[in-house]
């Protein structure tokens, strides 16, 4: 009888348990999502992302919330999400750096961009603008590449920062066109751009946030834009690839990801809810002064996507010569 009692016991448990997850989904949420952004409040990346929040808060019922939590190279935040529960509560904005290039550049990463995240949807994605000094005498792509083929080293082009979307464009740049530039790191847009604006490098790849206003008052000229498309708001200007390096695209890309074993229902609810946020018009009109595309998708194709990034980004990489510091 014991023996009986003991079996049906534990029948009763184990059915209790395996109902348990599929509870978790039907009352998802019950309390606060978090969004973890690897950067300090105020910038582009934390601003887009309390723009979803405030709006998922509302589509999901319960408090968003946006943690920032910058450092070593956007880790510090990554680790926050990979380490919380599988459950959907925890969100990381995660970026063509984090989930791209890092893998690639960080000798001690401690996650896999693949493994240790469930892919929900990619957000935004900011074309890089190729900007020149007005003082160089090229006026398109083709010209910029006659000069800098005519004097290898001579020239230069600044970035963000070594490992940077801003350096791996300018590396694809060279690879693709067979020329040699002198590859000048910074801390940070703001002492780039200052440098090119007085003619210290001659040019860079850089957002149109910063860029396209330095265009427009003179101080800058742009040549291309690097994104697949060109880009809306300047039709004339062509893309890189049609201006002379086929296939040449670069861009930087932030996107939402959460903790990998997340239960798929509460994943499709996610990119589902802000995807629907990234499709209105109020929400497009927002970002697109500062040249940024709302670009939402599936899952699936997120994944897709991260992967083939990675791919791309760790090929550009080897052939410079790079290796993860």
């Amino acid at each position: 009888m014991k023996k009986r009692i003991s079996v049906a016991l534990v029948s009763a448990m184990l059915a209790v348990a395996g109902t348990a997850p599929v509870q978790a989904q039907d009352n998802y949420p019950s309390k606060e999502v978090t969004i973890v952004v690897p950067y300090s409040p105020g910038g582009i990346a934390d601003t887009f992302t309390r723009a979803v929040a405030d709006r998922l808060a509302d589509k999901l019922g319960q408090p968003v919330i946006v943690d920032n939590r910058p450092g070593a190279s956007q880790m510090v935040g990554a680790m926050a999400v990979v380490e919380a529960p599988a459950d959907g509560y925890t969100l990381f904005l995660g970026s063509t750096t984090s989930l791209a290039v890092n893998v690639h550049t960080q000798k001690n990463l401690r996650y896999d961009p693949v493994k240790d995240f469930a892919p929900v949807t990619l957000g935004m994605t900011m074309p890089l603008f190729l900007v020149v000094n007005p003082e160089v005498p090229a006026n398109s792509v083709e010209e910029l590449i006659a000069m800098l083929r005519a004097d290898p080293g001579k020239y230069t082009f600044a970035s963000i920062g070594n490992g940077s979307s801003t350096h791996m464009a300018g590396e694809m740049f060279m690879q693709m066109t067979g020329t040699d530039m002198v590859h000048v790191p910074y801390k940070g847009s703001t002492p780039a751009i200052a440098d090119l604006v007085a003619g210290r490098v001659t040019m860079n790849f850089d957002v149109g946030k910063t860029s396209l206003p330095l265009v427009e008052s003179g101080q800058l000229k742009v040549l291309a834009v690097g994104s697949k498309d060109r880009y809306s708001q300047l039709p004339d200007l062509p893309t890189v690839s049609e201006a002379g390096v086929p296939g040449y695209q670069a861009s930087v890309w932030f996107g939402f990801v959460t903790t990998a074993g997340t239960p798929q229902p509460i994943v499709d609810r996610l990119s589902k809810e802000i995807g629907d946020i990234l499709r209105t018009d109020k929400m497009k009109a927002t970002f697109a002064p500062s040249a940024i595309e709302l670009t939402p998708d599936t899952p699936a194709e997120f994944g897709e996507m991260i992967q083939g990034e990675i791919d791309r980004w760790g090929e550009v990489l080897r052939k410079a010569g790079l290796e993860p510091k």
